[in-house]
This record gives C-alpha cells, structure tokens and sequence, in this order.
C-alpha cells in the first residue's frame, strides 16, 4: 500500500520527501491520542464538579493537581508540531474550523487560568473558580466535538450538517464526561464513586451515539471513505473494529453496574476499556481519512514545510521526544492507583 502510494506521487518509498511526512503525521496521531485520553480525563472531572457535592469539588480538584502541568503540554505540542511540520495547511484548517478551535482556545485558557487561580484565592471565593474550570473544561470539550463534527460533514454547510455537528459536539462532551467518570470510579472510593459509577452510565449511551453518527456520517458524506470501507478488505477491518468497541461498550456498562454494590479489584478496567473505545475511534477516523489532512482538497505532502525544514524539526523531535517522554511517564505513574487520603 505504501509503496503504490508513493508510486502514485512519483517518487520512491525511500525518499525523505515522502516517508518524512508520514513521520510527522504518525507523531501529531500519538500526541492527539494521548492528550485526548490523558487530557481528555482532566477535562471530564472538570465538567462533572457541578454535579458532586460543594464539599467534593475540592477533593475532585485535588485529584488532578500532580497531572495538570503534563496535561497542558499535549495541545501546545501538538500545535506546534503541525504548524511547523505542516504550515501551508494552517491557512485552510482556520478558514473551516476557526470557531470550534478559537472556542476550544478559550476553553483551554480558562481552564488553566481558573485552576491557578483557585489554588491562591480566599475560601469565599474558590467556587466562582471552580465553576470557571467547569465552563471551560465545557467550552474545551465542545469545541474538540464541533471539529469532529465539521470533518465528519465534509465542511459542509447546510442546516441539517450544522445541527448535526452541534450533536457531536454534545456527545463529545459526554465522551470527556465517561471518561472523567471511569478514572474518578478508579480512583476514588465512597459516595463519590457510587456517583461517578452513575454519572458515567448515562454518558456511555452518548458516547456511543456520538461514535456510531460519525461513522455513518463519514461513509454517508464522502463516497471515497464508504467506498474504503465496502471493499472486502475494508469491509473486513471495519467489522472487527466495530466487534472490539460494542464488547468494550457492553463490558463498561456492566462493570458499572456493578460499582455500587461490590467491592472489586478491577474498577480500573472501565477507564482502561474506555480508553481503547477512544483509541479505535481516532485511529478509525484516521484510516478514513488517510492521507488528507484536508478531505478530498489537501494531502500531506501538499501541505509540508520544504523538506530542509522538516529535517531540522524531525531531528529536534528525535532530541526532545524521549526527554518529554520521560517526563510524562513520571508524571502519569501513578494515575491508576487510587487516592491516598491523608
């Protein structure tokens, strides 16, 4: 496949200009999966604060302080790599998507402003910061949903398209909500996690709306994506992926049941489950669009930096990767074991 796709560019597998791009297309993939799920945690916890009670939305807060500077550093990274691998795509990806980033942008600087801010304010006052981290883990959550959105649609523009990515942005918000719920149903014991145990079987359903309405929007709106995944290879791929994720689906849901009755050594397994659920629906929308970064109107290649340039950037990144690595796995060590109360 590889090797008829550059063919079909004229040039060889071998050559830099072809296999670089690829290279920094599988980095910004990664950095995307994992801020989606290690952020992506942080952003949920967030969202559910007005849900708990006042004097559990400190502890949740608190839950997230060792993560919060290494979440941060996944979509400044992430943004910088595709602006300097990428640049001549920026001026495309703005012009369709500058509303749900510019709201994602905002939501993301909320949400750091108000969790400084809370740790330093007086008593009286931290609740009005508290409720700026919700509203921007809010904001940041629906943004990523409307970006979804807009790409499973093709960009397209009609009302019903809008009002359908106006549904994924609320199922991606209830995607980052099953997330934060099945970490804090890891983390935590008590009332707090019979709760969260609840809050995340009514965002599963959602989640599931979301993923499946994307799928069926891909194939529906772009005749080469149906058309990967009708031909038997595809057809084949497709059905196993989407076996894997309703037995993921299926699997969260009992084990959540479960949580309020039965004390278990395995309530990691529904943030594990529901990290692959994630982990399959970015790598299946990467596979249907593979290889535009723009659908149908810009490939890597068309939107690389000179390949003088991308040489430079990748041998940065072949420095600073296992430095940043390093630092990311000391930092989440501990994010799968429960909370040591003092």
């Amino acid at each position: 496949m590889i090797a008829a796709l550059a063919a079909s560019l004229g040039v060889s597998a071998n050559d830099p200009t072809f296999w670089i791009p690829l290279v920094f297309m599988g980095l910004l993939f990664l950095l995307i999966a994992g801020g989606v799920v290690l952020d992506g945690f942080d952003i949920g916890v967030g969202m559910l604060l007005p849900l708990a009670p006042a004097h559990e939305r400190g502890r949740m807060m608190g839950l997230l302080s060792p993560w919060r500077d290494a979440n941060e550093f996944w979509p400044l990274l992430g943004i910088g790599l595709c602006a300097a691998a990428f640049p001549l795509s920026w001026g495309v990806v703005f012009g369709r998507l500058y509303g749900p980033l510019a709201l994602m942008a905002l939501g993301l600087m909320l949400r750091s402003v108000s969790f400084e801010f809370r740790i330093r304010a007086r008593a009286e006052t931290k609740p009005r910061w508290i409720f700026g981290f919700c509203l921007g883990s809010l904001a940041t959550a629906f943004g990523q949903g409307l970006i979804l959105g807009r790409i499973a649609t093709g960009y397209q523009t009609a009302s019903g398209y809008g009002w359908f990515t106006v549904l994924i942005g609320l199922c991606v918000v209830a995607a980052y909500g099953l997330l934060g719920a099945a970490w804090l149903v890891m983390r935590v014991d008590g009332d707090l996690q019979r709760r969260a145990a609840r809050w995340a079987r009514h965002a599963i359903r959602w989640t599931a709306v979301g993923m499946v309405g994307t799928s069926v929007m891909l194939g529906l709106a772009n005749a080469g994506i149906f058309y990967k995944w009708s031909n038997p290879g595809g057809l084949a791929t497709v059905v196993g992926v989407w076996a894997v994720m309703l037995l993921c689906f299926s699997f969260v849901e009992m084990l959540l049941v479960r949580v309020p009755r039965h004390e278990s050594a395995y309530h990691w397994l529904p943030f594990v489950l529901c990290v692959v659920l994630i982990w399959l629906m970015l790598a299946g929308l990467a596979y249907s669009l593979f290889p535009y970064l723009i659908l149908d109107d810009m490939t890597l290649w068309d939107g690389t930096a000179s390949i003088e340039s991308m040489r430079l950037v990748l041998s940065a990144a072949v420095v600073g990767a296992p430095v940043v690595l390093i630092f990311n796995l000391w930092a989440y060590r501990s994010v799968f074991g429960k909370e040591r109360r003092s």
